[in-house]
């Protein structure tokens, strides 16, 4: 009997470096699995979608993790590059996606079967 599609799993491909996903209400490293697996509410009003990944996440290579951008650079994100502008979106994003509180995404983690 086929999997109904409201419980398949939600598989998502992460950077080769991302960090792995931290324990729950540890403090976020940048891992992206949440932002991969779909948008927060600020990440729907970006992204103009509910599901899939979110626009905004953009990849690192200096740091080795994933960022919100609306935090990082909203400037790349929204195309806004007004100082005062950029600098207010960026603290409206930290609060409104709880930055520096903790990880909340309760999601499990696979790695990808040799198959």
């Amino acid at each position: 009997m086929p999997i109904p599609p409201s419980h398949r799993p939600t598989v998502v491909w992460l950077h080769p470096e991302a960090p792995p996903k931290p324990a729950e209400g540890a403090p976020c490293n940048g891992c992206g699995l949440c932002c991969l697996a779909e948008p927060c509410p600020l990440g729907v009003l970006v992204s103009r979608r509910r599901k899939g990944a979110c626009v905004a996440l953009r990849w690192s290579d200096a740091d080795q993790r994933y960022w919100c951008g609306m935090v990082a650079d909203p400037g790349g994100v929204t195309g806004l590059t007004q100082p005062w502008v950029v600098r207010v979106m960026s603290a409206l994003a930290r609060r409104w996606i709880a930055s520096g509180i903790g990880c909340d995404a309760r999601l499990d983690v696979e790695p990808p079967s040799d198959g």
